[in-house]
């Protein structure tokens, strides 16, 4: 099965710890993730500015690292990532601003990617919310 998973929430809420394992567990059952979609607080997850404290677990290294092995497509929407100054090199140069948070195995780009992906899986799968 062909999976699409968006996750709107924060990597210290449970559903970003939950979205983890389900695409792992999916992976390691023989399914496909065509793309993982990082919308509204879903972008702190690809942040390189997170500081978790030392006695709980760090999801956002957890996703970067699943992301790198993994070889994902992990899109990270870019409006909703300005909202919240997460910034790769070229937004923070195009809007000026000094800090550089976002880097790869992230890609910033827009909602139209997670709309692309609905078209090629089985399922799409969400995780988190307002």
């Amino acid at each position: 099965m062909k999976f699409a998973i968006a996750l709107f929430s924060a990597p210290h809420a449970p559903s970003s710890r939950r979205a983890l394992l389900f695409a792992q567990a999916a992976l390691a059952g023989g399914h496909q993730i065509v793309r993982l979609f990082f919308y509204q607080d879903g972008v702190y997850n690809a942040s390189n500015s997170l500081v978790t404290p030392q006695d709980e677990q760090d999801v956002a290294a957890q996703w970067r690292h699943f992301v790198s092995e993994q070889q994902l497509d992990a899109v990270v929407c870019i409006a909703a990532a300005l909202k919240r100054g997460v910034l790769d090199e070229a937004e923070a140069q195009r809007y000026q601003r000094t800090a550089i948070n976002i880097s790869a195995p992230w890609e910033l780009s827009g909602l139209g990617q997670l709309h692309d992906a609905v078209q090629d899986v089985d399922r799409l799968i969400c995780f988190g919310g307002p």
